[in-house]
């Protein structure tokens, strides 16, 4: 499974004015959900609330931070910190996406929130994938960034990476730091449980068949790197299988979309913030069909 990243970056182009709104409106507490004491924050207010979902081994500063002003301008927005990840505890318990995705419900039913829309990225796009299939209900339009519906649309290359990580390997890092900063477990021997854990994600899981794909209810946009962790072709399947690939002039546009960042990799998979902003809001925004 991929690791999460979205690497910040400075963003002139977010104005001062929607970082102090965002400041100023930003609430924080922790749900009771599964034995964890889940940490979220809400900010902004108005429309379809926008659930955030980071990646593995980070959090929602690291994966979503420079993404929130522009974001939360005139939706409420609430992102939470998964399992053993940023200010959520750990417990004993292996990270999977049924897991996982157990816990976004019990989130969800904390806050007395019925619908809403979601943004997963990598580990958190597969928590948005499984919402969308195995809780229709729950979900109005879904993002789903960086993560394959199948073990095989993920390049070869990444499994035994992510299999062989180490506390050594990250020294010195962001993802360091701010596990150690704000983690209830915040040492290297937990930091290397949260990696064997990453290491063994859905392991052994034949992911999502084709129908099951097709059969998502609600609109879907996809986005990838066109150098990710993720299969182009893979990509485009999904697509397909949404509907899309069509000579929109004449049938229309889709309801479900791709997105494919130029110069992209997996850990910089949300970096280009003009480019990320625009494809998910013009999305999210676009009238339901």
């Amino acid at each position: 499974m991929l690791l999460g990243a979205g690497v910040r970056v400075a963003v002139g182009s977010l104005s001062a004015g929607w970082k102090t709104c965002l400041m100023a409106e930003k609430r924080t507490g922790y749900a009771p959900v599964n034995g964890l004491q889940m940490y979220y924050e809400i900010h902004g207010s108005g429309g379809t609330p926008l659930l955030l979902l980071h990646g593995g081994l980070f959090d929602i500063d690291q994966q979503f931070g420079e993404l929130l002003p522009g974001l939360a301008a005139d939706r409420q927005v609430i992102a939470a910190d998964f399992q053993g990840h940023g200010r959520t505890n750990d417990i004993d318990r292996p990270l999977g996406t049924d897991h996982l995705a157990s816990d976004v419900v019990g989130l969800l039913e904390h806050l007395g929130l019925d619908r809403v829309d979601l943004f997963g990225f990598s580990v958190g796009g597969a928590v948005a994938l499984y919402l969308t299939i195995k809780h229709p209900g729950l979900v109005r339009k879904a993002v789903v960034s960086s993560v394959p519906f199948r073990p095989d649309g993920e390049r070869e290359e990444n499994s035994s990476a992510v299999a062989e990580m180490t506390v050594g390997m990250i020294a010195g890092t962001p993802m360091e730091a701010a596990y150690l900063a704000k983690s209830p477990h915040p040492d290297l021997e937990h930091l290397q449980v949260l990696l064997n854990k990453l290491g063994a994600y859905d392991k052994g899981t034949k992911g999502w068949s084709d129908a099951d794909i097709q059969g998502i209810a609600a609109p879907t946009l996809l986005t990838v790197g066109d150098c990710d962790a993720v299969k182009l072709d893979h990509a485009v399947r999904f697509l397909q299988l949404r509907g899309g690939d069509v000579n929109g002039d004449f049938v229309g546009v889709p309801a479900s979309q791709l997105a494919v960042f130029p110069g992209t990799t997996h850990f910089f998979g949300l970096a280009r913030t003009t480019l990320v902003l625009d494809s998910v809001r013009t999305f999210l925004d676009a009238p339901m069909s």
